[in-house]
C-alpha cells in the first residue's frame, strides 16, 4: 500500500513514515499543496493522509483537486482542529474520514484498514497462483498453508507481482512499489530481493516461477 502524507512538520512526517513501514506501508512525504499536487501526477497512491495548516493554505483545498483526478481515492484528514463545525466541515469539503490531533498510531492504522476496505480501487483481497496464495488484506503469502517468512521487501516484490499475475511488471513498477521517495537505491538492488525470493518461492514448492523480461521487468507465472 502507497500513501501520500501531506504534512509540514517534518518531525510528524518521519515519526509517521516509520511507525506504518512496519506495517508494509510505503509512506511518500509532501510538505505542502504543490509538492502534493506534483507526487499525485507523477505517482499513483492507494490514499492520502493530509494535514489542514499547510504553508501554501489549508489542505482542505487540495481534496477538490485530488478528486478531479481520482474520485475515489480515500483522504483522511489529521488536524489540531478538533472541533465539530471543523470537522463537518472537513468532511462536507469531501474528505472520508478526519482524526484530531494528538493521535495514536493503531487508530490511524485501523481508520486506513477501514477506507481500504471501501475503496473501489481496491484490487482483490488474494490471488492464488501454482501453490502460492497472496493475502493482501493480511500482507501474508502462504505455501500449502504454511506462511512464508519474508523480509518486508521481498514481501512487497511479491506482492506487486502478485497483483499483476501473468503480466510483465516493470523494474520501475516494482521499485515504486518497494521503495519511497526518500529511499537510496542501489542499481541491483532489486535483482537482489528477486534473486532471494525466487529461492524461497523453490525451496516451499510454491510452483511458481519469477521470469525475467530482458531489459523490461518481470513477470510472476504458475512453474511449467
Amino acid at each position: 500500500m502507497r500513501l501520500l502524507l501531506v504534512e509540514d512538520e517534518l518531525e510528524m512526517a518521519a515519526a509517521l513514515s516509520a511507525a506504518l513501514s512496519r506495517y508494509d506501508m510505503i509512506l511518500d512525504h509532501a510538505p505542502s499543496i504543490d509538492h502534493a499536487m506534483a507526487a499525485l501526477a507523477s505517482q499513483v497512491h492507494d490514499g492520502i493522509i493530509l494535514d489542514r495548516q499547510l504553508p501554501d493554505g489549508d489542505g482542505l483545498s487540495l481534496i477538490p483537486r485530488v478528486r478531479a483526478l481520482r474520485s475515489g481515492i480515500p483522504v483522511i484528514v489529521l488536524t489540531a482542529r478538533s472541533a465539530i463545525d471543523e470537522r463537518v466541515r472537513g468532511l462536507d469539503m469531501g474528505a472520508d474520514d478526519y482524526l484530531a490531533k494528538p493521535f495514536a498510531v493503531e487508530e490511524l492504522l485501523a481508520r486506513i484498514r477501514a477506507l481500504m476496505r471501501r475503496s473501489p480501487d481496491i484490487a482483490p483481497i488474494s490471488a492464488r497462483i501454482g501453490q502460492l496464495i497472496f493475502d493482501f488484506e493480511g500482507r501474508q503469502a502462504r505455501v500449502d498453508g504454511r506462511v512464508l517468512d519474508l523480509p518486508r521487501r521481498e514481501l512487497l516484490v511479491l506482492e506487486a507481482l502478485a497483483r499483476r499475475q501473468g503480466r510483465t511488471v516493470q523494474r520501475s513498477t516494482l521499485e515504486e512499489s518497494v521503495y519511497g521517495y526518500d529511499d537510496e537505491i542501489q542499481s541491483n538492488s532489486l535483482d537482489a530481493h528477486v534473486s532471494r525470493l525466487r529461492r524461497k518461492l523453490s525451496e516451499t514448492g510454491a510452483g511458481v516461477e519469477i521470469h525475467s523480461i530482458r531489459g523490461v521487468g518481470y513477470l510472476l507465472r504458475p512453474s511449467p
